[in-house]
């Protein structure tokens, strides 16, 4: 992420205008499974034996030492180097959300287990960043040194200093989107993980009160963040997020009744907005307390929840074009917000209108604009018209995915990528001498960033593919956070599925969790089977220890591997001593889940189970292709 002003020359649009739109249909699961690897590449810390992004090596591991605590972890946020808490924080939640509407898609494609592994490499390092009820880490590195320099991550020479917020110096935005990231993941991982759902939601807890108790910008605190990720919108947006969030995880009265007393004073019913994104989150309310009021949740308060729908109502008039204040958009047909990084607005609006859809599609209902009646059928084609331009059908035919489509961006503005891979060329890489090698280079990046969204065109749908255009050339997580719940929603569909109940069961009571992460158990994943057209194959995801008993988890992916579309099928599965999720019970057989009837050739299923014991024994009793 660079904050300086350069000139970039931009082929003229009437140039382009001869050029088709690629209008071929999107593989929209290829690019959901992109979409997630991207975060690999963005890793920081020690990175696992089940990187698949094998050009990155461990980096940053010093984080948080001359202030003596562990920051080794997390995520860089964009082309940099530099662990922001705020981006990060907004980036784990709207994973989380992304995964808690469209997960079941995500399973029935495969990529259920790397959509939550991407959440719990970010969750891993803010539970380190939270040492103290009242203090929380919010950035390591510095922008200014940091951007001085151009070396990959496993070069890094810059300074490394932690910046944290405590009572005397507080950031009620930072810790209450850290809170709702919290309280959101705790949601993911609550079947699959207890213990560390409710480690997760005890951070979220005191997190929260630390934002409301000690009032204050964040990057008043931490004034090293003003030049980068400045918290324009204040901190009264985070507060009613954390509040729905926790709401959401817990249904506690006291969130219930924060985000009825609240809504007024601190905008949530007040403000009508045109954009959500990291800083300005109160779309984002407006559209989940309008949840609430359709799923019966909202208590005593159905007036004011009202009022929050009302706003989040007129959010989706104004992106789809029938609203009073409607958002700008290019020639081409995609939002524009602003010049650096436009696609961040894109994505985060276009799942706003997704979920939305189906929410109103659960309710039976439609939505009023000022230019008319709006059906659930009408969100849902504008999200997938933005995600289309995003994937290549655009003036220029570009897909602003790296890896996707036959024309995407080759110079990306990211240090790793565009710096030969230190596995391949072990010399190190000076700060300066970075930009003298790599960055002036006007060639294709040695390490292909894919998945990465980059900024986009700008209003006139232009775009320069050029390293120092860090406008438009530079990827940032929150860009793909909520665009891979999209993603899912688009490959997998709707399936009928009620958005409007519960994402999970109530949480169970925490069972004994160790305080540090247990070491990899030395267990020999399941080989790959296969029976005919179908492959089955087992690996470890997670461990943990609860009462001195070691439990392990175990993400097992079907594959049809026929041209044909797979029926009835049966699996049988011996050995298995613990719960088992994404497969019903038939008597002695597994069979599909209730949401899914079939699979497409070439399509695969995930299901994940939960026992103390070695891979349970998974075999193919019976199938039908049709």
């Amino acid at each position: 992420m660079e904050s300086f002003v350069r000139l970039i020359s931009m082929v003229p649009l009437f140039l382009l205008l001869g050029l088709p739109f690629s209008l071929a249909g999107h593989d929209y699961g290829q690019a959901l499974s992109k979409s997630i690897l991207f975060f690999e590449a963005q890793r920081s810390g020690y990175l696992p034996h089940t990187q698949r992004v094998t050009w990155r090596a461990n980096s940053g591991l010093q984080d948080g030492k001359a202030s003596g605590v562990d920051l080794v972890g997390g995520y860089y946020d964009a082309g940099d180097n530099v662990k922001f808490g705020l981006p990060m924080a907004f980036t784990i939640t709207m994973m989380s959300w992304s995964i808690l509407e469209y997960g079941k898609q995500m399973a029935s494609s495969g990529e259920l287990s790397h959509a939550m592994d991407a959440v719990k490499w970010g969750t891993d390092y803010l539970i380190k960043a939270h040492p103290e009820p009242y203090v929380l880490y919010g950035e390591v590195g510095d922008g200014n040194t940091d951007h001085y320099c151009w070396q990959r991550p496993e070069d890094m020479t810059t300074d490394r200093h932690a910046y944290k917020i405590d009572p005397s110096n507080p950031g009620s935005d930072l810790a209450g989107e850290t809170a709702a990231a919290m309280a959101a993941a705790s949601l993911v991982f609550r079947h699959s993980n207890p213990a560390y759902a409710n480690e997760l939601l005890s951070h979220a807890h005191q997190l929260f009160d630390f934002a409301d108790k000690y009032r204050g910008k964040y990057d008043s605190s931490i004034s090293v963040a003003q030049k980068y990720y400045q918290s324009i919108s204040g901190y009264n947006d985070e507060l009613l997020w954390a509040a729905a969030w926790l709401y959401q995880a817990t249904d506690n009265q006291y969130y219930l009744n924060y985000l009825g007393k609240n809504g007024d004073v601190l905008g949530g019913t007040g403000w009508s907005m045109s954009e959500f994104s990291w800083d300005v989150k109160y779309a984002g309310v407006q559209t989940l307390v309008a949840k609430f009021l359709m799923q019966g949740k909202a208590g005593g308060y159905a007036s004011v929840f009202e009022k929050y729908q009302e706003k989040a109502e007129s959010f989706m008039c104004n992106c789809i074009g029938k609203g009073s204040k409607n958002v700008q958009k290019t020639p081409g047909g995609l939002i524009f917000r602003q010049r650096w990084n436009n696609m961040q607005f894109v994505t985060s609006a276009s799942f706003l209108t997704a979920v939305y859809s189906d929410y109103l599609s659960s309710a039976g209902k439609n939505m009023n604009c000022a230019s008319g009646n709006v059906s659930p059928t009408e969100l849902i084609s504008f999200s997938k018209q933005q995600v289309d331009y995003l994937l290549g059908d655009n003036p220029r035919a570009t897909s602003y995915m790296v890896g996707y489509g036959n024309n995407y961006p080759q110079q990306v503005h990211h240090r790793a990528s565009s710096i030969v891979s230190i596995k391949v060329n072990p010399s190190f890489v000076s700060c300066r001498g970075g930009y003298a090698t790599w960055f002036s280079k006007k060639a294709s990046d040695p390490n292909l960033l894919v998945g990465a969204v980059v900024g986009g065109p700008d209003a006139y749908d232009n775009f320069a593919d050029q390293r120092d255009n860090y406008e438009q050339t530079e990827p940032a997580t929150y860009n793909n956070a909520p665009l891979f719940g999209l993603l899912a929603r688009l490959s997998g569909g709707h399936g009928g599925y009620n958005q409007l109940l519960p994402a999970v069961a109530p949480a169970p009571k925490p069972v004994v969790t160790q305080p540090k992460p247990t070491p990899q158990p030395k267990v020999t994943p399941a080989p790959a089977a296969s029976s005919g057209p179908i492959a089955i194959e087992q690996k470890l995801t997670t461990s943990w220890i609860a009462n001195g008993k070691n439990y392990y988890r175990y993400s097992t992916i079907v594959t049809n591997k026929s041209a044909k579309t797979l029926t009835d099928l049966k699996l049988s599965i011996s050995k298995l001593y613990g719960p088992i999720w994404g497969l019903t019970r038939s008597g002695d057989s597994y069979v599909f889940p209730s949401w899914l009837n079939s699979l497409a050739a070439g399509k695969s299923l995930e299901f994940v189970y939960i026992h103390s014991s070695s891979p349970a024994d998974v075999s193919v009793s019976s199938y039908t292709l049709a």
